[in-house]
């Protein structure tokens, strides 16, 4: 197994049992920067949601994935990119668009510094993903 592979494996081990569940109840309420993607399990077709680090510009969220494809939620959008997105205790409906060519190291510049600063570092193959809100849905408070 190689290196990359490794630190794929133990973030990911790390996010999933320690990090996640704590920052999936405040993701999109409490802390600035974060949000929490909802998206449809490609096997279950249940919903599956992930808090992610990024920011809204106008009407699109921007985010980068520290894992690419090899990420599950990267892998969800691919099967089917429309999802749910929780924004400042607020849904909003989209449709994700994984952006390969785009330069993903200068995007996380224009992201939230903390999560970009720990995107860079356990990241192993990064992947620019924008997530087009719908402007017309009606978005629903929790």
């Amino acid at each position: 197994m190689t290196s990359p592979q490794v630190k794929r494996r133990v973030v990911t081990w790390c996010h999933r049992y320690v990090v996640n569940p704590v920052t999936r109840h405040l993701a999109g309420r409490v802390m600035p920067g974060t949000a929490l993607l909802e998206t449809t399990g490609r096997r279950t077709g249940l919903a599956r949601r992930t808090p992610i680090g990024g920011k809204r510009v106008g009407d699109s969220f921007w985010l980068v994935s520290d894992h690419g494809t090899a990420s599950a939620y990267v892998r969800n959008i691919e099967a089917d990119p429309r999802v749910r997105l929780r924004l400042r205790a607020r849904w909003h409906t989209g449709t994700a668009h994984p952006l390969p060519a785009d330069d993903s190291r200068a995007r996380l510049r224009r992201l939230p510094r903390f999560n970009s600063m720990m995107v860079r570092a356990l990241g192993t193959d990064l992947l620019t993903i924008r997530i087009d809100l719908d402007p017309t849905a009606a978005h629903q408070r929790i």
